[in-house]
């Protein structure tokens, strides 16, 4: 099938129009993606001046003196309630293993078994209760810097911003891939 030398021509200016036209698309979609990048990096410095500060602003002004709070008051409640029932439940349970020990060496030594002198259990349970617990005394080491509570509130907010930085990168991104074509500065065929 042949065209008429009109139809070439006007084909020909058809082609030369589109090629026109891709070449300034791809002018185009460079400077917006010059933009684009501009714009990320404007909300990196946003993010590091404006942002960050803040976050660590309103973190020691209401989450720092509750997580210190919690924290002071397991440190009480482990020295002062958790530390003493678990000594003297060791304690008891070492005194009873004495006492069992030394019973166990009466009756091996063929002396047998002596009546129960209630008074004198009591005072010898004291005094192994006594002994356990010196054994098991506890050496509070004080510790500085941050607690538990302070790293695990660190680490939400780096992820909470992170995520931001994240969904920002990702609205603001240039989509090159989709618009750039293999030879930019040819259109294709029409």
């Amino acid at each position: 099938m042949s065209l008429s030398r009109k139809r070439k021509k006007e084909l020909r200016k058809l082609q030369k129009d589109a090629n026109t036209l891709w070449e300034s698309q791809q002018v185009l979609l460079g400077q917006a993606g010059d933009v684009a990048r501009e714009a990320g990096r404007q909300l990196s410095h946003y993010n590091r001046e404006q942002v960050v500060p803040a976050v660590h602003e309103k973190y020691d002004t209401y989450a720092a003196p509750y997580v210190n709070q919690g924290v002071a008051a397991s440190k009480r409640i482990y020295n002062r309630q958790l530390v003493p029932a678990a000594g003297a439940l060791v304690g008891s349970a070492l005194s009873v293993w004495d006492a069992a020990n030394e019973t166990r060496g009466r009756i091996a030594s063929g002396r047998g078994v002596a009546p129960v002198d209630v008074a004198k259990l009591q005072k010898k349970a004291k005094k192994y209760g006594a002994a356990a617990s010196k054994k098991l005394s506890v050496v509070e080491n004080p510790k500085s810097g941050i607690g538990a509570g302070g790293v695990i509130a660190l680490i939400l907010g780096i992820a909470a911003a992170a995520g931001v930085l994240y969904a920002a990168w990702q609205t603001l991104r240039a989509d090159d891939e989709l618009w750039v074509a293999d030879d930019p500065l040819r259109a294709p065929d029409a």
